[in-house]
């Protein structure tokens, strides 16, 4: 009896405050315990920490349907269905080669809009400073604009490679806090280099918008080309720059991903998507966001679940690099 007590105070649950180390997988039924992302443990302690996962609760900056303040905790949420070992078709567990934490979120006063640009860069550079990677989960597409300012300031000018139905480098008249604008600021004051760059399935056009530099794979070439072709244009155009992954879920179609504020049918499937992916484990990434995510919009948390998903693909690529490796299956 008395061995059978010990063994249940070991029962796993609440491992987002409960584990001990910030590497490896302890199971714990996705039903329930705290929702961290994949229930890596909560902590503002970097030590030791390759990756911070933070949360960007922001929405002010959208066009017309708000709600991707709730992404960051949707996305943690439907992480909790994958939570429990090694990612398919990786086939190994990231977490047993890189140590990644759930930073929680960045904090502002959301009656300051003015001033959340600054917080957020700030929120950033606190990770970056201490040798962490990032991995931001959105809120919306505005957020990539403070950390790329962020990321600038320790790397230098970037290549952005850019998953997305739409361009966001609409014509505006300046200081507009607007996730449609954004990407025109950050080339004209060269936090990224279009030459490095790549907009992936793009299916928008706005009076006034030029190619900037950047190239452009618009849904139709997509959809006629391989994943092995796609893969090849972003590492053509990147080289041995370094890197920011922004992944906008409106790249995917609302069929796959309903629940966003700005939906445009004809987009890429999460097959297509992952599958470029993971084909650039030759690509120099210093950081990755998701955004868009909108549950108010989402079914099932479909969307969500694809947000969670792509994190996982992005950290086993990492996690590769490294030299993680799948593990052959028993006979």
């Amino acid at each position: 009896m008395a061995l059978e007590l010990d063994k249940m105070t070991r029962l796993p649950g609440d491992e987002a405050f409960r584990r001990e180390s910030i590497k490896g997988t302890q199971w714990e039924a996705t039903y329930a315990g705290a929702l961290s992302f994949m229930r890596r443990k909560y902590t503002r302690d970097l030590t030791g920490a390759d990756i911070a996962v933070t949360g960007i609760p922001f929405d002010q900056a959208v066009s017309h349907r708000p709600g991707t303040r709730f992404g960051p905790e949707g996305i943690r949420k439907a992480s909790a269905e994958n939570a429990w070992g090694p990612f398919w078709p990786w086939m190994f567990d990231p977490f047993n080669t890189l140590a990644v934490i759930d930073y929680g979120d960045c904090f502002f006063d959301w009656g300051r809009k003015e001033n959340f640009p600054d917080a957020l860069e700030r929120h950033a550079t606190e990770i970056i400073n201490s040798g962490a990677e990032m991995v931001a989960l959105g809120g919306d597409h505005y957020i990539t604009y403070p950390l790329l300012k962020a990321h600038f300031k320790k790397h230098g000018p970037l290549a952005l490679v850019d998953f997305d139905a739409h361009r966001d480098v609409e014509v505006d008249d300046g200081g507009r806090i607007d996730h449609g604008t954004m990407f025109g600021y950050a080339v004209r004051e060269g936090l990224i280099d279009p030459r490095k760059s790549v907009q992936m399935g793009i299916r928008t056009t706005f009076t006034g918008e030029t190619t900037m530099g950047f190239r452009i794979v618009y849904a139709d070439e997509v959809h006629d080309s391989s994943s092995d072709q796609l893969a090849a244009i972003i590492r053509k155009q990147v080289g041995k720059s370094k890197a920011y992954l922004t992944f906008d879920i409106d790249c995917l179609d609302p069929s796959v991903a309903p629940g966003t504020g700005t939906p445009i049918p004809g987009g890429m499937s999460y097959h297509q998507v992952a599958s470029v992916i993971r084909k650039l484990t030759d690509v120099n990434f210093v950081a990755m966001d998701v955004v868009e995510v909108s549950p108010p919009y989402d079914h099932a948390e479909i969307t969500a679940g694809a947000g969670a998903s792509l994190v996982m693909e992005y950290l086993c690529l990492k996690a590769w690099q490294r030299g993680a490796r799948a593990t052959p299956m028993p006979e």
